[in-house]
């Protein structure tokens, strides 16, 4: 790693150690979203594929986005300000089969008015379960950020539950398909928030985004 790499490494580091703050929640797509005035990063992906569980990793935290073994649980938009510099942004999950029609169209309203409406959105992240791959709700979101213009990167999640080299291989699967779509970064990141695994790549290109 060169010296440049290390001062980059080191900067990101120190953003994701500093404070981090809960300062915003949103449950219905008609309520009033907190006014963009630092750049956001989401958080998308299927209910339980560890939207919560990264973020607390990348802070290094423990209880900073709240984690549920229940599929569905989180049904708030929630807003984590990073230090003044940078807004880390929870979504709810999406595909949640035993959720009722009406609360899954609400979320899905909820989630599709953020991303297609927030000017400060400079990134999301698509997660995806290693153990699962790419479903077809996740291929429905990779279209909706297309249509919406919406800069996305993908990132497999959990990649510790896989045998080595397993994960290596699908994210090259996963990564081929990301790049028939065109909102779609060539960037990919294979993460486990229980062994840490690809923990301070991403925080080095969040960092970069970061005012």
């Amino acid at each position: 790693m060169t010296a440049e790499a290390d001062e980059t490494a080191e900067a990101a580091r120190k953003l994701f150690a500093g404070p981090c703050d809960f300062v915003w929640g949103t449950q219905k797509s008609g309520d009033a979203f907190p006014p963009g005035k630092l750049p956001e990063v989401a958080f998308v992906g299927r209910s339980n594929v560890g939207k919560s569980s990264l973020i607390n990793a990348l802070t290094g935290r423990k209880t900073l986005a709240r984690v549920s073994q229940t599929p569905g649980r989180t049904r708030e938009l929630n807003f984590f300000n990073l230090g003044g510099k940078l807004m880390l942004v929870d979504l709810p999950g999406y595909g949640y089969a035993k959720a009722s029609k009406e609360l899954a169209m609400e979320w899905q309203n909820l989630i599709f008015a953020y991303l297609s409406g927030r000017a400060t959105l400079s990134r999301a992240l698509l997660l995806i379960d290693a153990r699962r791959g790419l479903m077809a709700s996740d291929r429905a979101v990779m279209e909706l950020f297309d249509r919406a213009a919406v800069s996305y990167e993908m990132v497999l999640t959990k990649s510790d539950d896989l045998k080595p080299g397993a994960a290596e291989r699908l994210a090259e699967e996963i990564a081929a398909e990301a790049r028939r779509h065109t909102a779609a970064l060539a960037e990919m990141a294979v993460t486990s928030a229980h062994s840490k695994a690809g923990i301070d790549g991403l925080q080095s290109q969040l960092a970069a985004l970061a005012r």
